[in-house]
Parts: C-alpha cells; structure tokens; sequence
C-alpha cells in the first residue's frame, strides 16, 4: 500500500547502480553490504538475525509487513540490519499476533528502508556482479554524492562484526519453543543424562559460544532438556571448562569468519576436552578453521529458505544464511570427513570430526522460520553428550 505523505529515497550501489524508491521505517541515510533473502516468510525474524549485521537486506517476496511484528518472533534483543529494501509495504497488517506494523517498527530502531524499487532486477543485479556494498539515504537524493559518502565503508571480507553482536555477560538461558508451535516429530520433553551415584537425574548443560546467536536456536537446546549457558565470543577455554559442561555449542554470528582470530584458537583448546560439539553457520566456519581448513567469500551468498543439502540420497531442504564457507581443498580428510554438501553450488554444507565427537553444519537446523528436515541434529548432539555421560 502506497504511503502519499513517503518521502523520496534513493539506494546508490557501489557500482554507480541507481534504484529510486520511497522511504519506509526511519528516515535519513544508512550503508551496508546489499544482499538478498528470497524467503516468502520470517522478515522479522531476519532483521533480528545478529548475522545480517553489516548488511542491507533487499527481500525478494514481493509484499512485505502483512502480518506486523510481535515480540514473540525476534531472534534478538533488537533488528540488526542496516536497512531493509522492499517492492511493496502493507502499513496496515493483519494478524492476531502483530503488535505494531513494521515501517513503525524499523522507525523506532532507527533502521532506514526503501520501497517501491524493482527487487528482481536488483536481486539479478546481485547475483551477476556479487553481494556489495550500497547507501540508503531519504536525506540526500544526489547519487554522486551518495556514491562519494559510499566508498569509505570497508568490504565485509576481512571484517570482524562479532564484537558488535556477543552478548557482553554470561548468562544462562531456559526459555524452550512453545508446545503448541513444537516442530514435527520432534521432542520437547527434558532429556536427562542417568542419574548419578546420589541417585540424582542430572541435566545436560552446554555451554553457547555467543558469536550472534539466535533465539530460536537456544529455544532448541532448551527444548531437548540442555540447561544452556550462553558465554561471550573471547571467553577463554579455561572458564568454558570451568561449568563442568556436557557439551559445547558454537553458533552462528556476522562477518568474516576468519577476521574473528581469537575464535579457531579457543575452539581448538576446547576439542582438547573431547567434549560434544555442534556448530551452526558461523560455528560451522569457526569449527572448520579450527580444524586447519580455510574460509572463502561466496559471490552473492545463500540466505532463503529452501537451500537443498545432502550427500548421498539423505536430502534435506534447509533455512541458510551466510556469505562466506569453508574451501572443500583445504579440508584435511584425514581427520574431517565432509558430511553435507550445498546441492546447489556444491559447497560444503556440514562437517564431522573422524574421532571426536564433533561436528557442524553451514545451514540452520533450528529454521525460524523454514522447513524443519534437520532438527535431528538437535538430536544428535543431545545423543552424543547422554553417550559420554553414560562412559564416565
């Protein structure tokens, strides 16, 4: 629905591409990586995703805001995008969860957006000549001007955001995904390890390495009975051990995960303790570096919903986002066995330790929104650390 008091907007590409829309959400001027999710549903939960920080996020469903925003669906404390760029904006949302529609929303974070531009051809544009860098602005309509402002923001290759996203405290999370929404077939009742010599049911504790971690994911270890501590990025390997843990976690996060250098060193101490651990995204990326292999930037990147993973017959169609993955070359087979691959380019999608108890995948299991094919691994990890407990 057009707005007839929306301000002019322009969204200038670091190429000297030029999209003339209308302002939505705050106004004023923001710049970004500009990338794509082609997803027709979960808009809030994407600009809640601590991994889109840094970036402008184009959606290539046409309408957007229909169903508002509540609090119940952010994966975060706050939207961490830099701006959002739409076809079509529904300023009068219909849904019994919505509180607020989302140009209000955006506008009370002080996140700019543009609407009313053709997302196709942008979105072709992107994945002819790669995700870049672009400038949002309702303030300045001079697209020289705006080009000139543009070229003092770094490349995202080489940029370590973690730091703008980890949580600052330890903290213990509990919270588990709600019955009533529990994905098919899989379990919502605590998983306990047997009980120990007092006679005493234990329950499992891992602890969360924050790189910009979801909600949804620590809703999924709650959800299988973990009691999830969730840690700063830099937390030393030695306070990490010091919880007693079952289980280590690695989760996802933003930039360039080779920039995040103290992050493969602590992973690496940590697999010293032969513990259980699982990576998403950019613990998949941590965990790779980890083990001696290498990152690499993807063109355009892969974020949407319905990304085909697999290896052999198993396939399974998941929820991604990321720009970046682990070179299939540097991978040492020796000790890494490659378990999922991207069906699409072929990139590698999921990783395990050939003696450890240690593996990870590029995609996202817990899929808020998106198809819930891999919450098994969920399952696993939780399986892998009841299989340890039971030895000591």
């Amino acid at each position: 629905m057009f707005d007839p008091s929306a301000h002019p907007a322009l969204l200038v590409l670091e190429d000297g591409s030029i999209y003339r829309g209308w302002s939505f959400g705050a106004e004023g001027t923001t710049m970004g990586e500009v990338v794509f999710n082609t997803g027709m549903t979960g808009y809030q939960e994407v600009l809640t995703d601590p991994s889109y920080c840094g970036q402008m996020v184009t959606f290539t469903y046409p309408e957007l805001g229909n169903t508002g925003v509540n609090p119940e669906d952010e994966e975060s404390v706050r939207p961490y995008v830099k701006g959002a760029i739409a076809k079509n904006i529904c300023d009068r949302p219909s849904n019994w969860r919505s509180t607020q529609s989302l140009s209000d929303y955006l506008k009370a974070h002080n996140i700019p957006g543009i609407h009313g531009i053709d997302t196709r051809a942008l979105t072709r544009k992107l994945r002819s000549a790669g995700a870049m860098n672009g400038i949002i602005s309702s303030d300045v309509l001079d697209a020289d001007e705006l080009l000139r402002q543009l070229q003092d923001l770094p490349s995202m290759e080489g940029l370590n955001l973690v730091k703008e996203v980890t949580t600052s405290e330890i903290y213990e999370w509990s919270e588990a995904t709600e019955t009533n929404w529990a994905f098919s077939g899989a379990s919502t009742q605590p998983n306990f390890i047997e009980p120990d010599s007092s006679g005493q049911k234990q329950q499992l504790t891992v602890v969360a390495i924050d790189f910009g971690i979801k909600r949804n994911i620590l809703k999924r270890l709650a959800s299988y009975g973990c009691k999830v501590i969730v840690v700063p990025a830099e937390t030393s390997a030695e306070t990490i051990l010091s919880y007693q843990p079952d289980g280590i976690f690695l989760s996802n996060g933003p930039g360039d995960p080779a920039a995040v250098t103290s992050a493969p060193e602590i992973t690496r101490a940590l697999l010293g303790s032969q513990l259980p651990t699982f990576g998403i995204c950019m613990g998949h990326q941590i965990l790779g570096l980890s083990l001696g292999a290498e990152t690499f930037k993807l063109k355009f990147g892969h974020r949407g919903l319905n990304q085909p993973c697999g290896l052999t017959e198993q396939i399974e169609i998941t929820s991604q986002n990321h720009g970046f993955a682990l070179s299939a070359d540097s991978i040492d087979a020796s000790q890494v066995e490659v378990t999922h691959l991207n069906l699409n380019d072929q990139t590698v999608a999921g990783i395990r330790h050939k003696q450890l108890p240690v593996f990870s995948v590029q995609y996202h299991p817990e899929a808020s929104p998106g198809p819930h094919d891999a919450d098994y691994l969920f399952a696993n990890f939780v399986q892998a650390m009841r299989d340890r407990a039971a030895t000591l």
